[in-house]
């Protein structure tokens, strides 16, 4: 994919101590005490990405990328909500006969559902189910209620990926909801890191890319939306208030391990990789639950 990685704000892992700074080709900045904050859940409420990129202007860098252990970027948002059949194929996949839906689908993780860019996803016992998705994600900035969608961009913070992971015999416990197979314990995966938004480009029409073992599984653009990132920022906002902070996970195309036949489930030792222009590539492996 072509377009460039502008500046990027992480969350990670060292020396026993959860810290954040600003990743480039030359390592990281730790910025943890040189800043006043002390998150970047708190960066992001006070509107101050930008100031992190200036800070490690001229500085040099603390750890290399091998050194460190990536978390999810935001650790404990107030809400971390998820689009469901977003993509036109998508739709079709469910083979039931129903035009795409007139609003979104939608369902709420855990952050504990979800680890970093690197680390292994885990395979629980009770299900060999486990299942990919790769997604664009936006994390928002200024919080607002009824956000008109012509507003919309202005509320977006930064930019991220993740892979959705699920348990997909769990999804389907219940005649009504998803819950269950959304939310098991390091199941997915968020990151590598904040990408600021600044430029409608960076979001209105990307590639976005889903590989297994180096096999490309998804492939589409967030030009095909269904829901594009406007009309949700405006439909989320419609009923709750959002707050600095907030994740929106904002769909996945056609190509998750459930739809081949017979299902290819993901089983130790693979690696899957998200992957979206001007974004990163978010890199996970997995295991079996111990």
């Amino acid at each position: 994919m072509t377009k460039p990685i502008p500046a990027r704000v992480a969350a990670f892992h060292v020396n026993g101590k959860d810290r954040f700074g600003v990743v480039s080709d030359a390592g990281v900045v730790d910025l943890t005490d040189k800043v006043a904050f002390g998150s970047l859940k708190q960066v992001i409420e006070a509107g101050a990405l930008a100031d992190l990129l200036t800070a490690v202007e001229g500085q040099p860098a603390d750890f290399t990328e091998a050194e460190i252990t990536y978390l999810i970027p935001i650790a404990d948002p107030e809400k971390l909500i998820c689009i469901g059949v977003n993509f036109p194929d998508r739709n079709a996949e469910y083979k039931d006969g129903q035009a795409a839906p007139g609003r979104p689908s939608m369902f709420i993780r855990f952050p504990r559902s979800f680890v970093g860019h690197g680390v292994n996803l885990v395979r629980p016992p009770e299900s060999e189910q486990l299942d990919y998705e790769g997604e664009v994600t936006i994390v928002i900035g200024k919080g607002g209620r009824r956000i008109a969608r012509e507003d919309a961009y202005d509320h977006i913070a930064a930019l991220t990926l993740c892979n959705e992971g699920t348990i997909r015999d769990w999804v389907r416990h219940a005649k009504f909801n998803v819950t269950q197979g959304k939310n098991w314990d390091n199941s997915g995966a968020i990151g590598p890191w904040l990408v600021p938004f600044t430029d409608a480009a960076q979001l209105d029409d990307i590639a976005l890319e889903t590989r297994v073992n180096g096999e490309v599984r998804q492939k589409d653009r967030t030009g095909r939306m269904m829901y594009d990132f406007r009309y949700i920022v405006n439909y989320v906002s419609t009923f709750t208030t959002l707050v600095p902070g907030d994740v929106i996970v904002c769909g996945t195309p056609t190509g998750a391990g459930a739809r081949f036949d017979p299902p290819i489930w993901l089983k130790p030792g693979d690696v899957i990789e998200v992957e979206a222009e001007g974004i990163g590539i978010l890199r996970n492996g997995v295991e079996d639950e111990a």
